[in-house]
């Protein structure tokens, strides 16, 4: 099985707003400001442990090297990246027809986490898995699980 999760709004967050992962240890916090979510490595921690690939998908332009270091910095390896770059160009390419922001099963991606209703309705129509989280969602890292094992 494979997951992708939206990054803003979803994993990296306003911890003013949102409960947050631990600030990372001096000097890497002023590399990587960008904080995750409360449950974060928890849930990354078991999908990985249960032989799940864990994705990012993106449509934000934050370079692959960067996203890749701030997880491992959390003890998190990804297993796959797609920003907005790389959206552009391999799914929606040279097409006159415009696709949708995220289209997960270009990438065989079983479920997509994400904060976007767009998505989700996206999901509806161009058949892909979605699991809407909103604001402070205190159960979705149970919920992620629930969705998976069942």
């Amino acid at each position: 099985m494979r997951c992708s999760f939206d990054l803003d709004d979803t994993l990296l967050i306003n911890p003013a707003k949102i409960p947050a992962e631990p600030k990372l240890k001096f000097p890497f916090y002023f590399i990587y400001p960008d904080r995750l979510r409360k449950g974060t490595v928890k849930l990354i921690k078991y999908l990985k442990k249960n032989k799940i690939e864990v994705w990012i998908y993106t449509t934000s332009f934050r370079t692959e090297t960067y996203i890749k270091n701030l997880f491992l910095c959390y003890g998190i390896q990804l297993d796959g990246i797609i920003n907005g770059a790389r959206h552009s160009l391999e799914v929606q390419g040279s097409q006159s027809e415009s696709m949708p922001s995220k289209y997960p099963s270009h990438y065989r991606i079983d479920l997509h986490i994400d904060d976007d209703k767009s998505v989700l309705e996206n999901g509806k129509i161009y058949g892909f898995r979605v699991y809407l989280i909103q604001g402070h969602d205190e159960n979705w890292v149970e919920n992620i699980i629930n969705i998976i094992t069942n």
